[in-house]
């Protein structure tokens, strides 16, 4: 089959009901027969008789662990009061050492010195914040106070919040004020945690936007670098101590990397182990929330928050919450941890970060864990399945598409439209092509305990080379295969985590992604926090905001 052209990409968009710009026809004709071309490969896989399901059930019961007392937690650091992890601050407001208004003083402060230049909020709710944070003191001072009382938190803009702007970094939606609180949020206001405001993100949580509509954010390791998405602001903010730490939301990799451009902690749990309710979708079948934090075990604390089923999301899981810091003792002698051979030999992984999961794999051999290659086919399709399946963001945008597509960011309205163009046989088909790759990761995890690789193939991209589309089919195929590393987690609904794993010789931060079998986030806290009190990485601060 030759190319389209774009007299034929037209005809496609009309069928489908869709309305191009002028602008958009030739980026999107080439996109389109690059996606087409890159999708070839569905001719080499056996598919007869793979069933296209969208996602899996939830399993009746949690995987086994030994249950026991929670390990002490690090309450005595030599970090900054704004760097300290939440299990220290909570620990110095719980025995009268610090008083939640003076803490969440300091982060205010630390917004107004240094966001001007990193643009990680959009909203900052500073009157709201000093409310919690008196409610939390009074909590405290009675003894009705758990492990999040007077923590600072903020929130990626995608969360609905109860009289507080939301735009889900578009400008369609600068004048947008939910009625009532996304259940995480409203599970951390239970929680005594004070929201600090609202972070920036690429718009409609997409993984690039050219022009973002409240500022351009910048990687506070170094200002000309991107710092990825869509959870942009939370990465940002939580590595530069503008918050104890933050909600992100993950799709297809939208925690995650911003957790390793910015090299803080960052965790996709299983699909359905945190409502979604109150969360503007990008995906209904893929859609997660979940922490950012600077340390695996602040992440833990924060997910025993917000964890659990909800009644207002159909998709929630009935399955209880452990405690997750219980598994933190820093042991995984014995632990069986598969290296996903796939993009290790990749060619479009970046030297430096194979070097440092390959180091990261050597830390876990020291510590008694035995790793072992193993191969996950598919997982570098992941990319090129994840551009075809994109048309229920198309749905989800429709209204807006039809009425306001001038009004989207041109890099997010050409991703937004694109999978509204591909054609439907060939959607069923690369339907299969996930439920194959599905399949080889959750038989990869039934071999090992964990699986560790890459979180992103490189270090964070200068924020210049991130401002326009592909030029040719090869350079578009390419983008859509950065991507590819996030996805067999999304696709198979495991928990996965990206955890600080070194630097480049640029000093730029390169993330290590560690998964487990569904609803296993015990064994995935239990391997990072091991390889994080295991290596100072954890520790570094980026230049911006260390004073």
């Amino acid at each position: 089959m030759g190319d389209l052209t774009p007299e034929q990409l037209l005809v496609l968009a009309d069928a489908a009901g869709l309305r191009l710009l002028d602008q958009d026809v030739e980026p999107l004709t080439l996109q389109l027969n690059a996606l087409i071309e890159g999708l070839g490969t569905l001719d080499a896989h056996d598919l007869d008789g793979v069933a296209p399901l969208p996602a899996l059930q939830h399993p009746a019961e949690l995987p086994r662990h030994d249950r026991t007392s929670p390990p002490p937690l690090a309450t005595e650091t030599d970090a900054p009061l704004a760097y300290k992890p939440i299990t220290e601050l909570a620990h110095l407001m719980h025995s009268g050492q610090l008083s939640p208004v003076e803490l969440t003083e300091a982060y205010l402060d630390r917004i107004e010195r240094f966001d001007g230049e990193l643009h990680s909020y959009i909203t900052v709710t500073a009157e709201l914040a000093r409310r919690q944070a008196r409610e939390a003191e009074a909590a405290l001072r009675h003894g009705d106070a758990g492990p999040l009382t007077g923590v600072p938190l903020a929130h990626k803009d995608e969360f609905y919040t109860k009289g507080i702007l939301t735009t889900c970094g578009s400008a369609i939606l600068s004048e947008f004020v939910p009625e009532y609180d996304a259940t995480a949020i409203a599970k951390l206001h239970e929680a005594g945690a004070v929201m600090l405001g609202k972070l920036n993100m690429t718009e409609w949580a997409s993984p690039l936007t050219w022009e973002f509509p409240y500022g351009q954010p910048r990687n506070p390791w170094d200002l000309e670098y991107d710092a990825g998405g869509s959870s942009t602001g939370s990465g940002i903010a939580t590595a530069a101590a503008l918050c104890a730490g933050s909600m992100g939301e993950d799709t297809g990799g939208s925690i995650r990397r911003p957790a390793s451009c910015n090299s803080c902690v960052g965790l996709r749990p299983s699909w359905g182990r945190v409502s979604t309710y109150g969360l503007i979708p990008a995906s209904w079948y893929q859609d997660t929330a979940a922490p950012l934090a600077r340390t695996v075990a602040d992440c833990a604390l924060i997910l025993n928050a917000v964890a659990g089923h909800d009644p207002l999301d159909p998709m929630s899981a009935r399955l209880p919450v452990p405690d997750y810091t219980a598994v933190l003792d820093g042991e995984v002698r014995g632990l069986r941890i598969g290296l996903v051979r796939e993009p290790i030999h990749s060619a479009h992984l970046d030297p430096e970060v194979k070097a440092r999961i390959l180091e990261a794999a050597a830390v876990f051999e020291r510590l008694g864990a035995t790793v072992e290659e193993v191969s996950v086919p598919l997982m570098a399709e992941g990319g090129l399945i994840n551009g075809a399946l994109g048309s229920p963001r198309t749905a989800l945008h429709w209204r807006h598409l039809t009425e306001a597509a001038a009004d989207y960011d041109a890099g997010v309205r050409l991703y937004t439209v694109l999978p509204g163009l591909v054609p439907a046989a060939l959607y069923q088909r690369a339907l299969q092509l996930r439920s194959l790759l599905r399949e080889q990761v959750l038989a990869a995890t039934e071999r090992f305990d964990v699986l560790i690789s890459p979180a992103y193939p490189a270090p964070p991209p200068r924020i210049e080379d991130t401002k326009s589309p592909p030029r040719s089919k090869e350079q578009a195929v390419e983008q859509m295969r950065k991507f590819s590393y996030t996805a067999p987690a999304n696709y198979a609904g495991l928990p996965a985590i990206s955890v600080p794993a070194g630097f480049s010789e640029k000093a730029l931060p390169i993330g290590l992604q560690i998964m487990a079998k569904r609803f296993d986030e015990e064994s995935v806290f239990r391997a990072a926090h091991a390889f994080e009190v295991a290596t100072p990485w954890h520790t570094m601060r980026p230049p911006v905001g260390n004073d």
